[in-house]
């Protein structure tokens, strides 16, 4: 055993997020207030976007960007199968079908000409994601919806902070998604925000948040009335707010997000130091146009040839030394839940089939050391020897 545990991830908070929500706390104010707008100001700008739409997670914030472009049963929207399930499973709560194709090996995003050939009349939306942060193609994405007259729906849950061809992660479609979960960028405990240049977009989004109320002060919505109370609901919409408690997290997270995205990058560019000899391992693939990579998780696979049950070994070998490790991402395809409703199975996605197979997420947060980098690589060896050896028998 290692007596050092080395947690899969970790957030980064410090006295200034605290002070944050004792402020908050002490207020009385615990929603809709002014932290919420401060943290929409302060994603906004940095989204280079009109409008910021805070809510209760990325998922949330998914559902409401389709419903406000009016998806729904009949309609199709082309995503990948290599992401968590929550990117397609969002387009199943409007009663829309996700047509998945299969991604480009190298940076894990959905094939571009899959995506062309993929469409047909009844597709509706383009919901692509940025795999692991990595923004590589979306300006191609975002060529393909133009050129089709379909919105692009950049699920940037992963890549807050990201720059890719001078284009900020978010605004490449017609809106873009981010997700605050512990283990992201920044966090907020649980939350996502929506970014996007439509106004008629964010207003109806500002409604669906708050169970379809008109927007306080920016008139009327679709035809509704501006005189309604808090009981006058123009829409059928969700109880997806964010709370103030939360909003302060994000301010502060917000206000750090340059420092955290250099710790970020130091740990990933000592990881790719310390494992760039291991011949038994993929790093990852950074496009040379990126020019900020904010890195959500830092993600190795094992070499072609190895299989799943190797793999799974490789991480249980991890665990076992008290180092956190995941299988990031089993592919949605695959999920019983899409293959009992869809009738997937193995082989309808080749490439992201082998690729989910030999993923293993490493521990990544901005609190490592270098000794917990060089530890944790030193135990991947071990166990990838292990299995070389097992192999051998």
């Amino acid at each position: 055993m290692s007596h050092h545990e080395i947690p899969l991830s970790s957030p980064d908070i410090t006295k200034h997020e605290e002070d944050l929500v004792l402020e908050v706390l002490r207020s009385g104010r615990l929603s809709i207030g002014p932290m919420q707008e401060q943290f929409e100001a302060l994603v906004a700008k940095r989204c280079g976007t009109t409008h910021a739409i805070a809510c209760s997670s990325g998922t949330a914030g998914l559902h409401m960007v389709l419903v406000g472009l009016g998806i729904g049963p009949g309609d199709e929207v082309i995503t990948t199968p290599f992401s968590f399930i929550a990117s397609a499973n969002a387009i199943l709560y409007v009663g829309a079908k996700p047509v998945f194709v299969d991604i480009c090996p190298t940076s894990l995003n959905a094939n571009p000409e899959l995506i062309e050939k993929a469409i047909t009349p009844r597709t509706k939306a383009i919901l692509a994601v940025e795999a692991f942060g990595n923004p590589t193609h979306f300006d191609t994405y975002e060529k393909i919806a133009a050129r089709h007259e379909i919105p692009l729906i950049e699920d940037s849950c992963e890549a807050l902070g990201t720059v890719y061809k001078g284009t900020r992660a978010g605004s490449f479609g017609r809106a873009g998604v981010f997700g605050f979960y512990p283990n992201k960028q920044i966090t907020t405990g649980e939350g996502g925000m929506i970014v996007t240049n439509d106004d008629r977009l964010a207003n109806v989004c500002r409604s669906l948040r708050n169970q379809g109320r008109a927007v306080a002060g920016r008139g009327s919505i679709a035809g509704g009335s501006t005189a309604g109370s808090w009981l006058h609901h123009e829409r059928l919409g969700f109880n997806y707010r964010m709370s103030e408690i939360n909003a302060a997290l994000g301010v502060a997270q917000m206000e750090r997000l340059d420092e955290l995205i250099e710790l970020r990058n130091d740990t990933a560019n000592r990881y790719i130091e310390r494992l760039l000899d291991v011949s038994e391992i993929t790093l990852p693939t950074i496009d040379p146009e990126c020019s900020i990579m904010s890195w959500f998780v830092f993600v190795v696979r094992l070499a072609a040839g190895y299989t799943r049950e190797e793999r799974d070994r490789v991480i249980a070998g991890l665990r076992m030394h008290e180092i956190g490790a995941g299988d990031y991402f089993p592919c949605i395809h695959l999920q019983p839940i899409y293959k009992r409703a869809m009738g997937y199975q193995e082989g309808s996605f080749p490439i992201a089939e082998s690729v989910s197979q030999r993923t293993i997420a490493l521990p990544f947060s901005t609190t490592m050391t270098p000794h917990d980098v060089d530890l944790v690589a030193q135990t991947l060896e071990v166990m990838i020897s292990r299995e070389n050896l097992s192999r051998r028998d």
